[in-house]
Parts: structure tokens; C-alpha cells; sequence
């Protein structure tokens, strides 16, 4: 397949590329057809932007590790039956099927597990925060693996973005919050690591494969790897007496978050104006803060709000370069 401008941008999340070329323009749709586009857009973002909120309630009761696990299994349970209703084929090439395993690997197994971990040790807002610069991640890890060095501006972007994350986790310039920890901040910082380089693997078995089938072999074979560790999590004991807060919440991250929001996310992708439709992405770290400040009563200060303005605003200047490259 022949690599298109948006492939080779560095800037540009993996979750921003659909598996069947470029984005059909959304000015060519009806009304109702672009409010359709915005609004799985938009779902997307809202499903996703719950996600720390909903971890923070979850690791409340179980531990971190049982809800990373189960987070990617109960995913895997939806996913597996539609893989074989849909006919979603298994990467045919090798190289292919290793990009699957690093994609697996890094969004289902590492992603979770300590996303989990980190959430047990900082607030849901410092962990949304946190989550912003995932596209610089993505980015840096793309241009790594395509041996090539971004443009300026999107390093102008990174830099910026990195300023902000420091002023978030750097405890000298007073963001700390009730719950905030350095070491859990750095373990969400950590996860996006692995995430990125889930989307980076995944964006290039998608070639392929397309996007469908490698996010749901994905979540099955995430969820094959993660099997073996559910004798040593003592389950039984775990899940007795846990409240309906809890299932609800662990329910949430494996259809809601895993399968809902990738499905409406890749169909609105696939709809619709990459460009428009990804700028709806840059709500969501403000929003997952102001889920925090309502579903868990966490403090909303304006240092906070400036670290965040800060890392969405280089991550908006980095990925202009991906969008300025698409549209060349």
C-alpha cells in the first residue's frame, strides 16, 4: 500500500489514520450526515475522557492490577464474538503479525496495567492531564521508528507540551492536589509510553489489516496474554461484595472505552474530515478534568487549568505540522 502524507507525519496519533485511505471530506456530506460524524466524534471523546475518573473509581476497590487485567479481558470478551461475526481477518504477512503483537503488547497489556497503577497513586485530574501529551509520545515514537526527524514545528509543539507536563508534575511550582503523587504521575506519563507505541505498531498493521481488525485482535490477543495472571489475582476474594460503583466502572473501561468509543471514533474517521474531526480530541483533557472535579470532588485551581491549557496548546502546535503535511 502506498503511504500517504498523513502516514508519514509524525505528529498525527494512530488513532488519527483509518484503514482505508484518506478521509472523505466532510463538506461533501448533508447536514445531517456531518452532525452524525461530529457527534460519534464527539461520543468518542466523552467515553474516553471518562477514563480516569472511572479508573480512580475502580482502583477505590480493587486493586490496580485486577482492574488493568480486567479492563482488557472483559474488552476482549465483546471483542473476540464480533471478530468472528464481521469475518475481521488475521494479518496474512509476518511483519504484519509482529506490529499486531507490539500493538497488543503496548495498548492492551502495558497500557492498562499501569495507567491502573499510576491512578492508584494521583488524582484522576493529574492523570487526565497527564494522558494530553500522548500525541507528542505517539509522534516521537513514529519519527524513531521511520528513522527521520520531525519538522520544527512540531518540535516547538513538543517542547511546549513538555514545559506544561512539568509544570503539572514538578511539585516546586505548587500543582500538587489531595491524592497527586509524583511517582503516580510518572507511572500515567509511563503508560502513555506504551500506548503510543501500541498506536504507532497499530497504524502500520492497519495497512494491511485495517483498523477494525487490529484493534479487536488486539483486545483478544491482550486479553490471551493476560490470562495466565488470573490464578495469582485471587478473583473470587476481589470481586465479593464489590459494589455496583465498581462493576459499573470496570464494565465501563472494557466496553465503553475499549469498544464503543474506538468503533464511534474509526467511523467518524472514516466519514469524515480528519482534520475537523481530530480537533474534537483536544476537549477531552479538559473535559476528563472537569469529570474528575464532579464525579469525585476533586480541587479545579487555576494552576492546574494553566498546565493544561499549556500541553494542549504545544500538542495542537505539533500535530498543525501533520495536518499541514495531509493537506500538501
Amino acid at each position: 500500500m502506498v503511504r500517504s502524507a498523513r502516514d508519514r507525519s509524525p505528529s498525527l496519533p494512530a488513532a488519527n489514520r483509518t484503514a482505508g485511505g484518506p478521509a472523505v471530506k466532510t463538506a461533501g456530506l448533508p447536514a445531517a450526515g456531518r452532525f452524525a460524524v461530529f457527534s460519534a466524534a464527539l461520543a468518542a471523546v466523552i467515553l474516553w475522557a471518562g477514563t480516569p475518573a472511572v479508573t480512580k473509581l475502580a482502583v477505590g476497590e480493587l486493586d490496580p492490577v485486577v482492574v488493568g487485567v480486567l479492563r482488557t479481558l472483559v474488552g476482549a470478551v465483546v471483542a473476540v464474538p464480533i471478530l468472528f461475526a464481521r469475518r475481521l481477518a488475521f494479518p496474512a504477512s509476518a511483519e504484519a503479525r509482529r506490529l499486531l503483537a507490539v500493538s497488543a503488547l503496548g495498548g492492551f497489556v502495558v497500557f492498562p496495567l499501569v495507567f491502573s497503577l499510576g491512578l492508584e497513586r494521583t488524582s484522576a485530574g493529574h492523570g487526565a492531564l497527564a494522558m494530553a501529551v500522548l500525541p507528542i509520545f505517539t509522534g516521537l515514537i513514529a519519527a524513531a521508528w521511520d528513522r527521520r526527524l520531525p519538522g520544527r514545528r512540531w518540535w516547538l509543539g513538543a517542547a511546549i507540551a513538555l514545559a506544561g507536563t512539568l509544570l503539572l508534575i514538578d511539585r516546586r511550582f505548587g500543582l500538587t492536589t489531595p491524592g497527586a503523587s509524583l511517582d503516580g504521575d510518572l507511572l500515567v506519563l509511563l503508560s502513555c509510553l506504551g500506548a503510543s507505541a501500541g498506536y504507532v505498531a497499530g497504524a502500520r498493521a492497519a495497512r494491511e489489516a485495517g483498523t477494525f481488525a487490529v484493534t479487536f485482535w488486539g483486545l483478544g490477543l491482550g486479553g490471551l496474554v493476560l490470562v495466565p495472571l488470573l490464578p495469582f489475582l485471587n478473583l473470587a476474594d476481589a470481586l465479593s461484595g464489590l459494589s455496583a460503583v465498581a462493576w459499573g466502572s470496570v464494565a465501563y473501561l472494557g466496553v465503553l472505552a475499549s469498544i464503543a468509543a474506538y468503533s464511534a471514533w474509526y467511523w467518524a474517521l472514516a466519514q469524515g474530515d480528519i482534520g475537523r474531526t481530530g480537533l474534537v480530541q483536544f476537549v477531552q483533557p479538559f473535559l476528563a478534568l472537569l469529570l474528575a472535579v464532579i464525579v469525585l470532588g476533586e480541587a479545579l485551581t487555576w494552576p492546574l487549568l494553566l498546565a493544561g491549557l499549556v500541553m494542549v496548546a504545544g500538542v495542537a502546535l505539533a500535530q498543525s505540522e501533520g495536518r499541514a503535511a495531509a493537506r500538501r
